[in-house]
């Protein structure tokens, strides 16, 4: 097996070609797929998504130039409400020299930190909700709080959190990905992805970026930036019709400033993207996550930026060897070894046989190699109607296809 990224367009990986009508022939129907830049797509409203990494890292840099984070006792801070206004709550900080308006999610904040539940509060009268809430403050024990507030020409408080909370700005983020990927327009080999045609069973990477074809998104509490090299497809083994069997290198990213998620970083090797953004025929998934803790920008500057600028600028020999090795590596012939080594893994009778069933329907024999049974346990995972179940399975994939290694 030969392994092939192609350095241009034209110079496609052997049997494979491209244009911008129709793309590169692939096969979704191996590897699993994965939602989460599909679930991210479906929720944002035109006001979150960007065109460009240039476009995307102006705006979150900007509210970052205009904010200002502050350690304070939770005891000295007060809940100010006007008695005319049911909906009027204010937030006075110590040193402030004036009011602040929380907003929905620094109020979410401020209520677990006092234990009370933010939807019942938000259903109060305001002075009743600051009452609450002030109560909560003065008998806190937790005694510090850190605040990130931001001027736009309305004072509003963004976040409440521990003292230790180790921020990791939004824009920190985008301009790593920045220095890898430029504007993520086309610029470099990373870039907001194409789409798969049903029709034709093709990935075109040639998509206008527009705010319903985007994946660079940033709301007031977080940014989730997803970019793939699919211009360059790379080629691990042929199909069972004798087509090359296609990947292109993939990545998301996200972060939240303001404590509502941690950073995170998810690289992999998939087929196709479809319109609405559903990765499929992913491989060699691999994610690190990072909480806002007291290190955590040490660890963002020394594992993930580094583990990502690896992926983006790494070869894709390894993966493809491994691919290779899988499909070399026989661990069934005879339909009671398929079983045995099924049922060792923990696979259910009725899993075994849907797993025997997905190879033998989607390869045209049953499963033979790791990679047969590899593919088979991720068909097996695609049905799966919840999450947590797919993820299972998907992970227990990626372990039979490990011992290739």
């Amino acid at each position: 097996m030969t392994v092939n990224v192609s350095p241009a367009l034209p110079a496609a990986p052997s049997g494979a070609t491209a244009s911008a009508s129709f793309g590169f022939k692939v096969d979704i129907s191996r590897g699993a797929r994965i939602g989460r830049v599909a679930s991210e797509w479906f929720s944002r409203p035109d006001d979150q998504r960007y065109l460009s990494l240039s476009e995307l890292y102006a705006a979150v840099r900007a509210r970052a130039d205009r904010a200002m984070a502050r350690t304070v006792e939770s005891r000295a801070v007060r809940i100010e409400a006007n008695r005319d206004d049911a909906e009027w709550l204010t937030v006075v900080l110590p040193g402030a020299q004036t009011s602040i308006a929380p907003t929905h999610w620094s109020f979410g904040q401020l209520s677990a930190l006092v234990g009370a539940p933010a939807s019942y509060l938000r259903d109060l009268p305001a002075p009743l909700a600051a009452i609450n809430l002030q109560h909560g403050l003065v008998s806190h024990r937790a005694e510090m709080i850190k605040t990130l507030e931001t001027d736009d020409g309305r004072l509003e408080l963004r976040a409440v959190t521990g003292p230790d909370y180790g921020r990791i700005w939004d824009h920190e983020l985008v301009g790593a990905v920045m220095r890898l990927a430029g504007d993520g327009a086309g610029d470099t080999n990373w870039k907001v992805p194409g789409t798969l045609d049903w029709a034709t069973m093709t990935h075109n990477p040639f998509v206008d970026v527009t705010k319903d074809t985007t994946t660079l998104y940033a709301s007031d509490r977080d940014v989730f930036l997803f970019l793939v090299d699919d211009a360059h497809p790379i080629e691990a083994g042929r199909l069972p019709n004798g087509e090359p069997d296609l990947y292109f290198r993939g990545f998301y990213c996200w972060n939240s400033e303001v404590g509502a998620k941690t950073l995170g970083i998810a690289s992999f090797y998939l087929r196709a993207v479809c319109m609405n953004r559903n990765l499929w025929g992913v491989e060699g998934f691999d994610e690190i996550g990072i909480r806002h803790s007291k290190f955590a920008s040490d660890r963002f500057a020394h594992e993930a930026i580094r583990a990502l600028a690896n992926f983006a600028r790494s070869s894709p020999a390894p993966f493809a060897a491994g691919i290779k090795a899988a499909r070399e590596r026989i661990v069934a012939r005879r339909d009671e070894e398929r079983e045995e080594f099924l049922r060792k893994r923990s696979f259910s009778k009725s899993e075994t046989a849907k797993v025997i069933a997905a190879v033998l329907n989607e390869e045209g024999h049953p499963p033979e190699s790791l990679f047969d049974f590899e593919q088979g346990i991720s068909a097996l995972a695609r049905s799966r109607p919840h999450q947590d179940a797919r993820l299972e399975l998907e992970g227990r994939a990626k372990l039979v296809l490990e011992r290739a290694a």
